[in-house]
């Protein structure tokens, strides 16, 4: 997804003030548009930002309000506490409530019906112009079922395939359902990932409970459409994160790639783009390959194609053959039909001879086996498969006769 398009007097353009306007700086409508048929006609969808919790202060109605006060048509538009308003000296908002007391975001009135309305023909006019969904920002902020509901029907009546996505910070299925979103920002996932890989500040064992937790928490159709990201604009860069190691950035991926959900990969994060917290996290892409991790972004790259050619891999069932408490390896398998693709990651300092039990797969001794990643030849003896695994490594192995097809 794009970050806000609109209007609005900063960089990061959370503080919109004309919804209706691309910001100038990032071109016009007609780029907007041919940006979309470009998108299309490559397969590619693309989802907008939607900030409707807060606006920025030079937003119309809220500019309104500054001047007229309560003799703005508008004062119910907003939460405010006593006049006169006090939107720019130093300070936190005081009397109107704002996103974080920013004054400078002004919380919207979403009980108010002409607020509703107004979101709601936003929302769809943009899906009207083309665009294929909307990320919704902090939408649990707006703590209102019913305004969600009506915002889910305007956009799908719009266009029934939009994608919907809220930005959730915890597990919540309260969020991911028919009436509110098809999926959320899986960060608990990606916050227990990087800890398993970072410095050891979770053990595989409860790893594994919070990976295969949350895909217990939601109904199915909506773990399928989990955005599944490994950085954002709201966190550290993957790999500043992982300290710079090329092998634990490739094992984070592998396990992104392989796990239920959509792998959304943040700008820079493919070639190794390092950064802190926001604002740094957000430093400019790179365009001089020179300054490439070429080895993360291949492997990147082949994930990818993978992933497109085995529908296992993205729709197919989870199942888990070995966690191991102690050495820190984690076994599970992805199927669908007679397709089934065993994923092995070990994320420890160790070599790790892996012996993984396949009669939940059914099948048989003497099978001939093939890596997906290393195209290495493996056979199952005793009902089980032997891996060998480097340190913060991992393995992709199926049936060496269907990767032939």
């Amino acid at each position: 997804y794009l970050t806000p398009i609109f209007q609005a007097p900063s960089t990061h353009r959370y503080n919109t003030t004309d919804y209706y306007k691309i910001d100038p700086k990032l071109g016009s409508l007609d780029d907007f548009r041919a940006l979309l048929d470009a998108a299309h006609r490559n397969n590619m969808r693309v989802v907008l930002d939607g900030v409707f919790n807060h606006c920025g202060r030079g937003f119309f109605a809220f500019s309104d309000l500054l001047e007229n006060g309560e003799n703005s048509p508008y004062k119910d538009w907003f939460h405010i506490q006593r006049f006169p308003l006090d939107a720019y000296t130093p300070g936190e908002a005081e009397n109107y409530l704002a996103w974080w007391k920013f004054k400078s975001l002004p919380k919207f009135n979403t009980k108010n019906p002409q607020v509703r309305q107004y979101i709601l023909d936003v929302a769809r006019y943009w899906i009207e112009q083309g665009a294929d969904g909307w990320r919704l920002d902090v939408p649990n902020e707006i703590d209102d079922d019913a305004f969600w509901e009506e915002f889910r029907h305007a956009v799908k009546s719009a266009n029934r395939d939009a994608y919907l996505v809220g930005e959730i910070w915890t597990a919540d299925p309260r969020w991911a359902d028919d009436r509110h979103f098809d999926g959320l920002m899986n960060y608990p996932l990606r916050d227990a990932l990087l800890r398993l890989l970072y410095a050891g500040t979770l053990d595989m064992p409860h790893f594994v409970e919070k990976a295969e937790g949350l895909l217990k928490s939601y109904p199915r159709e909506n773990v399928y459409a989990m955005y599944l990201p490994l950085g954002s604009h709201d966190t550290e860069r993957l790999f500043t994160k992982v300290e710079r190691s090329t092998e634990k950035a490739k094992l984070a991926f592998l396990f992104q790639f392989a796990y239920p959900g959509a792998p959304a990969i943040y700008y820079g994060d493919e070639i190794g783009l390092e950064g802190e917290k926001d604002p740094d996290c957000r430093r400019a892409f790179p365009w001089d390959r020179s300054k490439w991790n070429m080895e993360l972004y291949q492997w990147v790259k082949t994930l990818i194609a993978l992933r497109k050619r085995y529908p296992s891999l993205r729709r197919g069932d989870f199942r888990r053959l070995l966690a191991d408490n102690s050495n820190g390896h984690y076994v599970f398998a992805r199927t669908l039909g007679e397709e089934k693709i065993v994923i092995a990651i070990n994320a420890g300092p160790h070599i790790q001879k892996i012996d993984v039990p396949l009669a939940s797969l059914g099948w048989q001794d003497g099978r001939p086996l093939r890596g997906l990643l290393d195209s290495q030849e493996y056979a199952i003896s005793g009902g089980h498969l032997t891996l060998s695994l480097h340190p913060w490594s991992g393995a992709w192995v199926g049936e060496r006769q269907l990767l032939a097809l």
